[in-house]
């Protein structure tokens, strides 16, 4: 597998023109290629964007944006609020001050669409048959310094590799075993794309072994496992259950875009 970030000029909030970006810093394509793009500027592109100045009370915007949350006094030296958000769990729903000009990005609207509708726009640029899209963003993982990307959204391919009822080396067969793809490719995009001032908001990733592209939404189920899983039968749902969430707004109010 090899990823190629891109650098472009400063995407500016807080609104600004994502297909132009994308036409002029994606100059070709090869079939089986997956486009990772930051959710930041895809934001930025949908003008999801407030003011600093005009939201002083950050954790009601992350309250307002998140579905469900734990106050700020819930976390360690109070650095982030615990949300959920679309069905991940992420630091202050997605909300970040880095690299905004003095705004607020939002996640985008429904980055599932939006990766579609980007599929769709690079789809017809370049005349491919096989593509795939992850919006990339960036989490913690517990007990360890330091953030992975996480894929927000994506198109074009089937999200789990299944090895259920296939053999191990030693003949074991594998009962359980799937694995994440979008998230897998958005940990490698991100770590080549980086998470500063490299002004390198887009990245190719080419020669991608497993992935089954597909023309359409594949839905969130391989054989009779979902790619998201409900909390109660999440693994980590002993955690999960053992605070006490409120229920946050899940962005409704809507603000821009």
């Amino acid at each position: 597998m090899i990823v190629k970030s891109i650098k472009t000029r400063k995407f500016l909030p807080p609104k600004d023109d994502l297909w132009g970006l994308l036409s002029d810093n994606i100059k070709s394509l090869k079939e089986n290629s997956v486009v990772a793009v930051t959710s930041k500027i895809v934001s930025i592109g949908e003008g999801r964007c407030i003011p600093i100045a005009d939201f002083p009370d950050k954790d009601k915007l992350v309250a307002e944006e998140a579905d469900k949350y734990l106050p700020r006094a819930a976390a360690p030296h109070g650095f982030v609020m615990h949300t959920i958000k679309n069905g991940m769990m992420v630091a202050s729903a997605g909300i970040d001050e880095s690299n905004g000009a003095n705004f607020y990005i939002l996640w985008p609207k429904d980055p599932q669409k939006s990766a579609q509708r980007i599929w769709e726009f690079l789809k017809e640029k370049f005349k491919v048959k096989n593509l795939g899209v992850i919006i990339t963003d960036s989490r913690l993982v517990p007990l360890k310094r330091g953030v992975l990307g996480i894929a927000i959204g994506y198109f074009g391919f089937k999200p789990l590799r299944d090895y259920r009822g296939k053999i191990d080396i030693f003949g074991r067969e594998f009962k359980m075993e799937t694995s994440n793809l979008p998230d897998s490719l958005a940990t490698a995009a991100v770590l080549e794309m980086g998470e500063g001032n490299e002004q390198t908001p887009i990245g190719i990733i080419t020669d991608t072994p497993y992935l089954e592209f597909t023309n359409t939404l594949p839905g969130e189920k391989v054989g009779n496992f979902s790619f998201k899983i409900p909390e109660k039968e999440d693994m980590f749902h002993p955690l999960i259950a053992a605070v006490k969430w409120k229920k946050g707004g899940s962005g409704k109010k809507g603000y821009r875009g």
